[in-house]
């Protein structure tokens, strides 16, 4: 065996020549210096001058709790829990040692630990204030964890980041707390916060896996799936057995592909296969909430294709209900309003996309449906009429005779005053419409969404009987006979069937 007259080592000759009363006295002198660079909060020089006083003399267990104490104002956290330790191990009466290692456990978040070391420093002084305090803390700790845990089994994220904000104020260094609060900002669909707390972790310690799979999980929640597989493969590398990072790779490798195919199959024009796509896209991660938005509208414009207008409008809401900020989802489903007739809600479509994003486009889109929905609250003259927009003037000349002839005062003499009353009301609104419809100036304009009575005067002071009688004759033709009816009053006639 070599002695050490064998080694190639040098010995410091002051070294030698010290004997252990000196080095305690050079030891206690770097202490001093490093309590005075603690005192001006120069925490890095005190901790060098702690060291140097520990490799003097390293039984003593003052000198690790006071680099202890340091290391913890230099977030050092691990460390310092180390060098308390350490202390403790040394000394088992000391105090202070005992409450920095409670602190330690309860800064990274064990609070067990930590209420175990505030119990013995307790037990030492019994009348610790600090101590005593600490075990309050500790127990909070404790009681939000547990909080935490029945939050995030009943889904309930709000409530898990609330306790995790309680008891990061005792235990700021813990980063399963911060983990846990940051997947839930990620459940809430807040992000950038998320994002934020795991960048902070990745920043003290790169090869943190669940750091790593939140940062994924930010991303597959905002539809960059390519990235968040990334994200999920590098965190399964730093741990492998991290089922959260597996399952979550898994649903979005599987969702990017269900969404591609059912992309494909609309291309290629095969609406159902694409609807079904979408439908079992959906049932991948009900969580995503900015893919799944995406794909409920896919499946909207899948449906309105397929004619299923009201569908569509319910896949077009469950897409901006998930996502509020959704321009696509407003645009297909004010579309289907139209389709429908239902200009109120295609108004407040277009008016929400275009007080977003204020383009020619959306503003001629606004204007359209506020026409329709202007055109919409006139008398619609092709109803009274029952012929479609674009029917032909022959069209709507039968549709007049055959309502006109429906509607005619004389035909409902022997009814009740208020039956021969709606039925005037309506014979006068055939005329009016047979006026503006079988003109083809006023059709137009009609059409084009003009006021009729502003243009051309009061509609409502034609005599519907001169339109009738102009229209058929005035007598004989067509099988009928009219003759005025001076007992019924001015603006009557009489007709019979022949």
């Amino acid at each position: 065996m070599a002695t050490i007259d064998d080694c190639d080592v040098t010995m410091d000759p002051e070294m030698e020549i010290l004997s252990d009363e000196e080095l305690e006295r050079e030891a206690e002198s770097f202490k001093e210096q490093g309590n005075a660079y603690y005192i001006k909060k120069d925490y890095s020089e005190a901790f060098n001058y702690y060291t140097k006083a520990i490799d003097m003399c390293p039984k003593n267990a003052s000198y690790y709790g006071n680099r202890a104490a340091t290391l913890m104002m230099l977030s050092r956290h691990r460390e310092a829990l180390e060098d308390s330790q350490q202390a403790v191990r040394l000394d088992d009466t000391f105090m202070k040692g005992h409450l920095r290692e409670g602190k330690c456990h309860l800064s990274l978040g064990n609070a067990m630990a930590a209420s175990r070391c505030f119990h013995r420093v307790l037990e030492l002084e019994p009348d610790n204030s600090q101590a005593q305090q600490e075990v309050k803390n500790a127990d909070s700790v404790l009681e939000y964890e547990k909080m935490a845990e029945i939050g995030f089994e009943k889904h309930d994220f709000r409530m898990v980041v609330f306790c995790m904000d309680r008891a990061l104020e005792s235990a700021s260094a813990c980063h399963r707390f911060k983990v846990l609060k940051a997947e839930c900002l990620a459940m809430l669909g807040r992000y950038p916060e998320a994002q934020s707390v795991a960048s902070d972790i990745l920043r003290m310690d790169a090869t943190n896996g669940d750091a790593l799979y939140v940062r994924g999980l930010c991303l597959y929640y905002e539809d960059c799936i390519d990235k968040a597989v990334q994200f999920f493969v590098q965190a399964l590398r730093m741990a492998p057995d991290h089922e959260k990072a597996r399952l979550a790779c898994r649903n979005a490798k599987a969702l990017k592909a269900k969404k591609e195919d059912g992309n494909q199959a609309f291309k290629d024009g095969n609406y159902d296969a694409a609807y079904e796509l979408y439908s079992e896209a959906l049932t991948i991660d009900p969580n995503n909430i900015k893919t799944n938005a995406k794909l409920f509208c896919n499946r909207g414009t899948v449906g309105s294709k397929l004619k299923k207008i009201d569908q569509a409008i319910e896949d077009c809401t469950k897409a901006v209900k998930l996502d509020e900020t959704y321009i696509k989802a407003y645009l297909r489903r004010a579309q289907c309003y139209m389709d429908k007739e239902e200009y109120d809600e295609a108004v407040r479509d277009y008016e929400k996309v275009y007080q977003t994003e204020k383009t020619k486009e959306h503003k001629h889109l606004l204007k359209n449906a506020q026409l329709e929905l202007k055109k919409s609250k006139r008398k619609d003259y092709y109803k009274v009429l029952g012929v479609d927009k674009n029917a032909t003037e022959d069209e709507i000349k039968k549709a007049y005779r055959k309502r006109a002839l429906m509607h005619h005062p004389d035909r409902h003499s022997s009814a009740s005053a208020e039956i021969q009353k709606e039925e005037e009301k309506k014979f006068k609104e055939v005329g009016e419409a047979f006026t503006v419809l079988s003109d083809p100036k006023k059709k137009s304009r009609y059409d084009s969404g003009h006021d009729l009575e502003d243009d051309t005067g009061n509609m409502g002071d034609f005599d519907a009987n001169n339109i009738f009688k102009a229209f058929f004759g005035g007598g004989g033709g067509q099988g009928y006979s009219f003759e005025a009816n001076q007992s019924s009053g001015p603006g009557n006639f009489f007709f019979q069937f022949g």
